[in-house]
């Protein structure tokens, strides 16, 4: 039943939606909502006609805001740009893209909460769909960007955002900025290194204009990890990091924890039983006013390191190794940081400690890294 609706859903948006180019990773069609409605499709912010917003089909109350408006005396934060979408109760945008059937993509966005208490935004690309809480902010800026992932089942898809809210204010929802997607390749292990994108290179687009970094949704809210080989597995979102905007000890992208022992990623690895094995990894910090004393504790299989690093805030880290022996066929690997840390500069932004360059060889195969 699911794929039988799946694919009338694919097959009503055809005559429905305005069918966007061939994809290529980066943004989406007027995925920033620069290009503006007709004043005549608008009565006030709110759009009147379901393709009022190029490139876009809206359903139910949705309104275009510009950066600098005010809801009575609140400002409404446009994250980027001019302008934003807001959706109401029950309100959606949709889209539809090219892809290429079973291959894994990535959506990055921003959103923003309004008025409501309890703020969430439904992303759907079917068959996969997921609710993303976006009450709590992990930043001071009054948005942040998320990252879902999912795996194309056609060659044509929808992206579909849903706000489920139903406030006494049909006004009170989500901002909706900045829409992005990334085609995932599939990291695979090699006889030196058997973890999988150790070095957090494959994951969820970066906007080269961006600089608060991508937040990662633990497993329980994505099915699909749009940091691909490893899982989010915590009830807080881990946040994804690029060198230009960021300290990164190795290459141009790296995991930091957000969120203290609510915040993990870990992997599973195949291991062989009575083999000794290291894992080597850096930890350090972002260069993002995040000082203090960090520790990021590390787990494989039943060994645990924690690691202590002293932060400046001004960037730098260091290199550890955590030797242990295999019980099992498939060991997992894991990190997480022991305390909470906030930003200097305005202590409500959530930070900690960044990890990066993961390896784990057999001690018989091990290389100079």
């Amino acid at each position: 039943m699911r794929l039988i609706f799946t694919v009338f859903l694919v097959l009503f948006c055809l005559f429905t939606c305005r069918i966007a180019d061939a994809f290529t990773d980066g943004s989406l069609q007027n995925g920033n909502f620069e290009q503006p409605p007709n004043p005549s499709d608008l009565k006030g912010t709110v759009v009147l006609k379901p393709h009022a917003i190029p490139k876009w089909h809206i359903s139910g109350f949705v309104e275009y805001v510009k950066a600098g408006q005010k809801q009575g005396d609140m400002l409404l934060v446009v994250p980027e740009g001019y302008a934003a979408v807001r959706l109401g109760n029950e309100a959606s945008i949709k889209q539809l893209i090219n892809v290429t059937k079973g291959a894994s993509y990535a959506i990055t966005l921003s959103a923003a909460r309004t008025c409501a208490q309890d703020e969430r935004l439904n992303v759907s690309v079917a068959p996969d769909s997921e609710v993303i809480p976006i009450q709590t902010l992990y930043s001071s800026n009054g948005w942040d960007l998320y990252a879902f992932a999912f795996r194309a089942v056609f060659d044509v898809t929808e992206i579909l955002l849903h706000n489920p809210g139903r406030e006494e204010d049909p006004a009170c929802g989500p901002l909706i900025d900045s829409i992005a997607i990334r085609l995932l390749k599939t990291p695979q292990a090699t006889k030196d290194n058997l973890i999988r994108n150790g070095d957090f290179e494959e994951g969820a687009y970066m906007f080269p204009n961006i600089s608060s970094g991508v937040l990662i949704p633990p497993i329980t809210e994505d099915d699909h990890s749009a940091l691909p080989a490893w899982k989010v597995d915590s009830l807080k979102a881990v946040k994804y990091i690029d060198s230009a905007h960021f300290s990164v000890p190795h290459g141009k992208r790296a995991i930091e924890l957000i969120g203290g022992r609510e915040s993990a990623i870990g992997q599973d690895v195949r291991t062989v039983v009575g083999q000794t094995y290291e894992l080597t990894f850096a930890v350090g910090d972002a260069s993002n006013s995040c000082e203090g004393s960090m520790i990021v504790e590390a787990f494989a299989g039943r060994e645990t390191l924690k690691v202590p690093y002293e932060s400046k805030g001004r960037g730098g880290y260091k290199r550890a190794v955590l030797r242990f022996v295999a019980r099992a066929t498939q060991t997992r690997v894991m990190f997480f940081s022991t305390y909470y840390h906030t930003r200097s500069t305005d202590y409500a932004s959530l930070c900690g400690p960044v990890v990066d360059d993961v390896k784990l060889a057999s001690v018989p195969n091990l290389r100079r890294f």
